[in-house]
């Protein structure tokens, strides 16, 4: 039996593995005597937020190549699963350990050509075969519930907007509904515009879903990820926005420069960002 002094290093020290000490303390976090009000009042529901907003801090520091950061964010995100974990094991459905084994084992039933003796080509040979894995697992779980199963099955209504229509998309596509090429996507957008363009007020609405759809289409069939390429656009425009604001506190507030005055900042910035002699603004590549 370990004594206190033991137990209490287990748990907070760094005599152990990594995930047994993170384990240990989120047991301590959660410790309804003397843990942390916070962490012992959280759900499932009121730590999902973090889960999700910890998803997107490790993908913008893979963006920013900030490596040391996303040791960092790595660990936030991993956090998450043992929060979750141990909300779980507190009632009685599963532990970390279950969770660690199912997808240790959801891996090795995936990968017969590493942990079995199939075979496959390449990469692209293995998506292949994953994705008709994961057919027969929609089709077995479809069956089990007594309904027909779907292509579009699991794909979660909660994910991003433009990261849903992607995969609805691509899995629309692996039975072949689909453009035939480019140009009717590309041709499709400006169908949509014209249709927001004449929409009502009461229509706006789902004209503008149908040409974001559209235009999520048009970037699946160029090799872009959509929602990837809206976070590096909303970065470029905090950053040249900013510029924009401190090169306006020269001269006041930003909200007192008329909008010539604020555009020819803003061509400034993107000017000094692409590193282009002023006047050029082909090096930035757009006039926006």
């Amino acid at each position: 039996m370990k004594g206190p002094d033991e137990e209490e290093r287990s748990e907070t020290g760094r005599a152990d593995r990594g995930i047994d000490r993170l384990l240990g303390v989120m047991v301590r976090l959660r410790d309804p005597e003397g843990g942390c009000p916070w962490d012992v009042a959280q759900t499932f529901a009121s730590i999902a937020p973090y889960t999700i907003e910890e998803a997107y801090e490790v993908a913008d520091a893979i963006r920013r190549e900030d490596w040391g950061d996303l040791k960092g964010e790595l660990g936030d995100l991993l956090l998450q699963t043992v929060y979750h974990a141990r909300m779980a094991e507190e009632a009685g459905l599963f532990a970390f350990d279950e969770v660690a084994h199912a997808a240790a084992d959801k891996m090795i039933a995936r990968h017969p050509h590493v942990f079995g003796d199939d075979s496959v080509a390449d990469a692209a040979a293995q998506i292949e075969h994953w994705e008709r894995v994961k057919e027969g697992e929609r089709a077995a779980r479809a069956a089990a519930e007594g309904r027909r199963a779907s292509v579009l099955d699991d794909v979660l209504v909660g994910m991003p907007g433009l990261t849903r229509a992607l995969k609805l998309q691509k899995r629309a596509a692996r039975i072949g509904f689909d453009w035939p090429d480019l140009a009717p996507v590309r041709a499709k957008i400006d169908e949509e515009l014209a249709e927001l363009d004449r929409a009502e007020d009461g229509r706006r609405g789902e004209e503008l879903g149908d040409l974001l759809f559209t235009v999520v289409n048009y970037a699946r069939r160029i090799g872009v990820d959509p929602d990837a390429a809206l976070r590096d656009a909303n970065a470029r425009f905090e950053r040249r926005f900013r510029a924009v604001e401190q090169m306006a506190a020269a001269d006041g507030p930003a909200h007192a420069h008329s909008l010539e005055q604020l555009e020819a900042f803003w061509q400034r910035a993107k000017r000094d960002e692409a590193g282009a002699a002023p006047g050029d603004e082909r090096a930035t590549g757009e006039t926006g």
